[in-house]
């Protein structure tokens, strides 16, 4: 339901969605494959965490725009995942203006 909603933003924002994955594992694999501008991810992923898949992707291209967006409201996790590159995070729920302008501000 989540990936629905925002692929439904993303397209009414004007962006193409190159692709979905649905755990961790399989995150850096799909970037390197599909080669995005863009990556949305959440921390909670079954096989590989979202800090980690954090890590992997920006060891693998330290220019690529990451935005997360978690249910995760915890100080400390956001520290987390500035230092390992976040580009931008959004707590859900997220209004439509959070997420434009996340999505929209330069990485």
């Amino acid at each position: 339901m989540a990936r629905f909603t925002i692929r439904a933003l993303l397209e009414k924002m004007g962006h193409e969605v190159a692709g979905e994955v649905e755990d961790g594992a399989r995150a850096a694999e799909a970037a390197a494959e599909l080669r995005p501008d863009l990556v949305l991810l959440d921390i909670i992923l079954p096989g590989k965490s979202g800090l980690e898949v954090l890590s992997d992707l920006k060891t693998a291209n330290p220019g690529l725009k990451v935005v997360v967006i978690t249910a995760v409201v915890q100080k400390e996790m956001d520290k987390k995942l500035s230092d390992k590159g976040a580009d931008a995070i959004i707590h859900k729920p997220f209004s439509y203006e959070e997420f434009k302008e996340a999505v929209s501000r330069p990485a």
